[in-house]
């Protein structure tokens, strides 16, 4: 299939890309129709067109992120993520309609052959097929046009801020900024019985807006605006103030306090980094809102992804019931969008639109054109060439690697030290856009959107201990999804017989480990999990020194994992098991690493947080050694974000960030400096193995020892007891 591409040197593309597959609980979408935002939208392309300095001026909070991973990984690392963040292709779109032609065993409100308009700039993209979670989508009505519905989502973004000014009949409401979401606005305004009036400085848009039901209408540039309103409402002001612009000034906000009534409403809609005049706004007693996207839910992945959708009675209106109620004004032809539709194109021209976003309004992409490819005709590739490439291994050792999940950890981290090591088969991702550019980066054989074509199911695969089981324990695979998903990708690795590597954790519950410890006791495969420090040459140096020192040790480590920004994935608990799952077990499996076996650990966290992103820990261990790990979200960044020290029989060894280590020995201090955390070895270690000249670099056991560990400090946590291991 085709898909719109994005990159950061302002480059547009058409790529073919591998088709998606239905989200759990979602549907499959072959698109019919799409629209192009042309506010937010522009502002993406002008950015990626910008100079490397411009964009660090422009995003001063990415800048940070780079300092900061550049204090715990070095230059070169923290460079090299951003050189795979700007080679990297992104989407464009967030609003399309179009037909369902796969549906998720998990969904029951959609069947194959409905009509569905669709958002969400995660999924719903400038592509001939789209992937879309069940709250995302909302059925068409009979009589609303794929083009008309392929706009719900932008219309909902202005039916929000509608819902947020809290408009009543007869109300007085101006709307400042007559792009599409501002017409929109004004009319769903005008649907709802309120008196309008547009503010723009392109008198083409006033005469769009009085199309779509504003009362007046006034350019600032030739009329001042206060002295309309003052007219209009008879002295008072407005009741509410939309603001549809973008941009930093405090001339927008200034003029809607100047414009507004004692304790009206003023809106802000979009991209707008609003300064308020104090004084004003405090006399009038302004209220002053923000309205968030198209609605309730969004940016809550256990809304928009997970499926749980809020109780009707507590929320009236979520994002999936704006969809709803947007589409019924379009079915009942209060909506029109007629006269905001500037431009359709097919889906092939669509490149040229993008140089005259700024005098456009709405413009429809159309699929399907003659000539073009169609979405149908995208084929999965066939058993018969997955076994082939699996008969062309090597009977002794592995030849060809897989890899499931390439996010930007995977491409900076992991792949640049596999590349050109081992044959690369198969790329799995679940957006074809990202499959495809790592497969051309990296020179994966395949690019594909479904983990079944590396790891069985619809390719055929038998279980463990049949004939072509026997064949696939010469394949290998990398898994670096998100967490929920490391332990039933792992299981299906295993039943066909698969070499796999997975990133930490290797599981989120007992319950999984128990059913890897069954699936282990019959396959002919094998686990390696990424745990990387007990990789990295500082630990192997000290080790060195530490073999040689007799009787017990005492590990102390403390990890300054900083604050988590509430939107990143790892505060999704369903997906990471939260960051003491997800992130210590890192360091209980550098504590195992050093000391042995540990026989009881009793810990604690801070404060009665629902889910620990803090906890100390104390270990004991079979030797009489023990280890302190403290992994705290309540540091300065200022600190180095992880270091530990080895205290032994009168030597003392201390590491920062495993790139400085102090060996401190008979009143001596040697200090050795390294570059790496251990990923480079890992990998190097793992490949060892898998072309047959190494033995495995970190036994099942090991690992399922380092994950007994973290799962008894969260049990510790919750029962406040030590736990016997």
């Amino acid at each position: 299939m085709k898909q719109l591409a994005q990159y950061q040197d302002g480059r547009l593309e058409l790529q073919d890309v591998p088709a998606p597959v239905p989200p759990p609980g979602g549907i499959l979408v072959r698109t019919t129709c799409s629209v192009i935002s042309p506010g937010t939208e522009r502002m993406k392309v002008e950015q990626a067109r910008m100079s490397l300095l411009q964009k660090a001026k422009a995003r001063p909070d990415q800048v940070k992120k780079v300092i900061d991973t550049a204090k715990t990984l070095g230059w070169k690392a923290a460079l090299e993520k951003v050189r795979n963040r700007l080679e990297s292709p992104t989407p464009l779109g967030y609003s399309a309609a179009g037909v369902v032609v796969a549906v998720d065993e998990l969904n029951s409100r959609f069947r194959v052959g409905d009509r569905v308009a669709c958002g969400g700039a995660e999924c719903a993209f400038h592509a001939e097929m789209i992937s879309v979670p069940d709250l995302l989508a909302a059925p068409v009505p009979e009589g609303v046009e794929d083009w008309q519905a392929a706009y719900t989502t932008l219309a909902s973004i202005s039916m929000q801020a509608v819902r947020q000014a809290e408009v009543r009949l007869g109300d007085r409401v101006m709307v400042m900024g007559q792009g599409l979401v501002g017409l929109l606005a004004t009319s769903l305004l005008k649907a709802s019985g309120a008196r309008v009036l547009a503010v723009d400085f392109v008198s083409s848009r006033l005469q769009t807006a009085l199309a779509m039901g504003a009362e007046r209408v006034v350019n600032p540039a030739e009329t001042k605006v206060e002295d309309v309103v003052r007219e209009w409402t008879n002295g008072h002001g407005v009741d509410a103030v939309i603001i549809c612009v973008g941009g930093k000034s405090s001339g927008p906000a200034d003029q809607a306090i100047a414009c507004l009534r004692d304790r009206g409403v003023m809106v802000i809609t979009g991209i707008y980094d609003a300064e308020l005049s104090w004084k004003t706004a405090y006399m009038k007693d302004i209220h002053v809102r923000y309205s968030r996207s198209y609605g309730p839910g969004r940016y809550d992945p256990q809304y928009e992804w997970g499926g749980k959708d809020y109780p009707i009675g507590y929320v009236r209106w979520t994002e999936n019931r704006n969809f709803e109620a947007c589409l019924e004004l379009m079915h009942t032809g209060q909506l029109d969008l007629k006269p905001v539709t500037t431009r359709r194109v097919g889906f092939e021209g669509v490149l040229e639109v993008y140089d005259k976003l700024e005098s456009e309004l709405g413009v429809v992409i159309e699929y399907c054109s003659p000539g073009f490819s169609r979405p149908e005709e995208v084929k999965p590739a066939a058993e018969s060439q997955i076994q082939d490439r699996l008969k062309a291994e090597l009977q002794n050792g592995v030849e060809t690697l897989d890899v499931i999940g390439a996010g930007n950890f995977a491409r900076t981290m992991l792949l640049p030290h596999v590349k050109g090591e081992i044959t690369l088969g198969t790329i799995v991702n679940a957006t074809g856009l990202s499959a495809r550019h790592v497969k051309e980066k990296f020179g994966f054989a395949n690019a594909e959107t479904d983990a079944a074509k590396v790891l069985g199911g619809e390719t055929g695969c038998q279980p463990v201990g049949s004939e072509q089981a026997g064949s696939l324990s010469h394949a290998a695979v990398m898994i670096g999804t998100r967490h929920h998903l490391h332990a039933p990708l792992v299981l299906k690795a295993l039943q066909s017989g698969k070499h796999t590597f997975v990133e930490k954790p290797l599981c989120l519950t007992r319950e999984e480990l128990s059913q890897i410890d069954e699936a282990m006791s019959s396959t002919t495969g094998s686990i390696m999990v990424g745990f990387n420090r007990r990789f990295a040459p500082a630990t192997l140096a000290m080790m060195q020194t530490l073999q040689i020192i007799p009787g017990p040790k005492t590990l102390a480590f403390h990890v300054n994992a900083g604050v988590l920004a509430p939107d990143h994935w790892y505060a999704n608990v369903d997906e990471s098991g939260g960051r003491v799952l997800g992130e210590a077990c890192h360091f209980f499996d550098f504590a195992c690493h050093v000391l042995g076996r540990p026989v009881k650990v009793t810990a604690q966290t801070v404060g009665r947080p629902t889910v620990p992103d803090s906890v100390t820990a104390q270990i004991e261990f079979a030797d009489g050694s023990s280890a302190q790990i403290v992994y705290s979200a309540e540091g300065d960044p200022a600190f180095p974000k992880e270091s530990f020290r080895v205290f032994a029989n009168g030597s003392v060894i201390e590491c920062e960030n495993f790139m400085r280590l102090s060996i401190f020995q008979n009143r001596k201090q040697t200090v050795k400096k390294f570059a790496s955390k251990g990923h480079a070895e890992e990998m190097a270690a793992w490949l060892a193995f898998l072309k047959g000249g190494s033995p495995h670099p970190l036994p099942y056991e090991e690992a399922r020892q380092s994950m007994r560990l973290t799962f008894a400090v969260l049990e510790s946590i919750r029962e406040g007891r030590g736990i016997v291991l």
